[in-house]
């Protein structure tokens, strides 16, 4: 008997990859649910204890310890407990007495379903505890067997989907195939564990190139971004952390023998690497690749983009179907806009000739605000006309005359110019040959002229009379200008005033006319 048990505990724990202890408790379980059902101990607490050394197997009648005591059944009192243990306390359960192990048909074909039962529940613990930690890690798995809507693969000893929202949409899959997973998903169901791979996550690429890339396992090139179709194309940004290393050529490897790999293992999906940049305009020029961008214009508010190409490589920047540009969108964040160099020279013409037609636009506009402000000057300007005029004192040069303080003057009446202009031409008549010009000062014609005093009440009409028979200097001949002095023995020339020498020394008559207009201050002495 204890051969025979503990070789069967041995092989039903290898056979279900079970530790001895797991499938120990299970036959205890499933012996207490057998006990349970038989009529002497039914409606009673049943423990049963396995010695897996000598293989013998104990039944025991179980009773709480309480006070006072209700269910004879179900419970003992504290007295009647420490007789049976001594350190017994009130709560505790106590083996009261032994039952025989003898079991029925029945008994021992519940035993046996719970068996399998407590083993089941073992495995599937074990298998939730096994992968809940491992989710986001490759396995190579086998397909197991195909339905219409999931494909089963054998993963260790446990079994894992792979719905259809998980498969690459251009892969083809046969019973037996062997392929790369990624453990997306580990939750525990009414079945059990349900474990969920994926084919078609762009994580799956990103541990596909940690595998096949030093450079990325070790730290010194990053992965910033992925953007990925599954099974037709992906873009992956990569950034070199350590100087020296080129990230691109690091993911491609010698005659791109690393990313060949991930090509295959990915069914010939394609892959773009590129290279990341902080500058958002030098990252989406190169997140088009391979196509050559020539510039790139960026709108940081709504985070957009134009990309301007040439004419031959727009469909190349476009891709299949929008593809190209579709992934370098996702991978940058960014809205990319991509237009040939031809399309966007129009765009700007059309920009050109619309913003100048909104200068013009405004400038009428303005011409329009400045006719309403001229008429709404105007109608100010009719109101204040139309107001009553303010009352303005008059003052009258008498009035002001009165109220100054009067001081002597000395009005001095000089000859009436029509004698000086005899005088003149009679010198004019008779020049003498010999005589030297002698250059006479307004101060000593002044000096010859006699003065007399003018009352003030005469003023007015002194001035009303000289004026009257004045003539005017512009009607005086050119030869007024340079004349003979006949009062000396040497000849001069008469001048009047520092402008009269001026206009002389000139030459022309018209100057000399036209400084000539300057009226003559009065000459007032005290």
């Amino acid at each position: 008997m204890k051969s025979e048990f503990i070789i069967a505990l041995t092989q039903l724990a290898a056979e279900r990859n079970l530790p001895k202890e797991i499938v120990l408790s299970a036959i205890e379980d499933a012996l207490v649910s057998a006990y349970k059902r038989d009529s002497v101990a039914a409606g009673q607490n049943i423990s049963v204890k396995l010695d897996p050394v000598e293989g013998e197997v104990s039944v025991y009648l179980v009773k709480t310890v309480a006070e006072p005591v209700e269910d004879p059944q179900l419970e003992i009192s504290l007295a009647d407990a420490r007789k049976i243990k001594p350190e017994a306390e009130i709560g505790e359960m106590v083996p009261t007495e032994t039952l025989p192990h003898s079991a029925g048909r029945i008994a021992a074909q519940t035993a046996k379903q719970v068996v399998i039962q407590r083993l089941r529940e073992a495995e599937r613990e074990i298998v939730f505890q096994e992968f809940a930690d491992k989710e986001g890690e490759v396995f190579t798995v086998t397909i197991q067997k195909m339905e219409i809507k999931h494909i089963t693969v054998e993963l260790g000893r446990a079994e894992a989907f792979l719905p259809p929202s998980e498969q690459a949409p251009y892969e083809r899959y046969r019973v037996g195939m062997k392929l790369k997973v990624l453990l997306q998903t580990v939750r525990q169901s009414n079945k059990g564990p349900e474990i969920i791979v994926s084919r078609a996550d762009k994580l799956l690429l990103k541990r596909l190139f940690e595998m096949e890339v030093p450079e990325i396992y070790n730290g010194a090139v990053e992965i910033m971004d992925i953007a990925r179709e599954a099974g037709s194309r992906s873009k992956v940004a990569v950034f070199a952390k350590q100087d020296g290393v080129d990230a691109v050529g690091s993911c491609v490897g010698l005659r791109g023998i690393r990313i060949q790999n991930i090509v295959n293992e990915l069914h010939g999906e394609k892959i773009d690497v590129v290279q990341w940049f902080r500058d958002p305009a030098q990252y989406i020029a190169r997140a088009l690749s391979p196509s050559m961008v020539m510039r790139v214009e960026v709108d940081e508010e709504h985070q957009s983009a134009i990309a301007v190409v040439s004419e031959n490589q727009l469909s190349l920047a476009i891709g299949k179907e929008g593809q190209s540009a579709r992934l370098a969108a996702r991978l940058t964040g960014w809205k990319i806009d991509i237009k040939s160099n031809v399309e966007m020279e129009a765009i700007e013409a059309a920009a050109a000739e619309e913003a100048a037609e909104e200068a013009a636009a405004a400038v009428e506009e303005g011409a329009a605000v400045v006719a309403e402000v001229t008429t709404a000057t105007t109608e100010v300007a009719a109101v204040e006309e139309t107001a009553p005029e303010p009352v303005v004192a008059v003052v009258t040069e008498a009035e002001v005359l009165e109220e100054a303080p009067e001081e002597p003057e000395v009005v001095v009446e000089v000859e009436e110019p029509a004698a000086v202009v005899e005088a003149v031409e009679t010198v004019v008549d008779e020049p003498p040959a010999e005589e030297e010009p002698v250059e006479v000062t307004e101060a000593d014609i002044l000096e010859e002229i006699p003065f007399e005093p003018v009352a003030p009440e005469e003023r007015e009409e002194v001035a009303v009379g000289a004026a009257e028979r004045s003539t005017s200097i512009d009607e005086l001949p050119a030869e007024v200008w340079s004349v003979r002095n006949q009062s000396s023995q040497d000849p001069g020339t008469i001048r009047f005033r520092e402008d009269i020498v001026e206009l002389g020394e000139a030459g022309g008559p018209r100057r000399g006319r036209r400084r000539g207009r300057r009226r003559a201050k009065p000459v007032r002495r005290r």
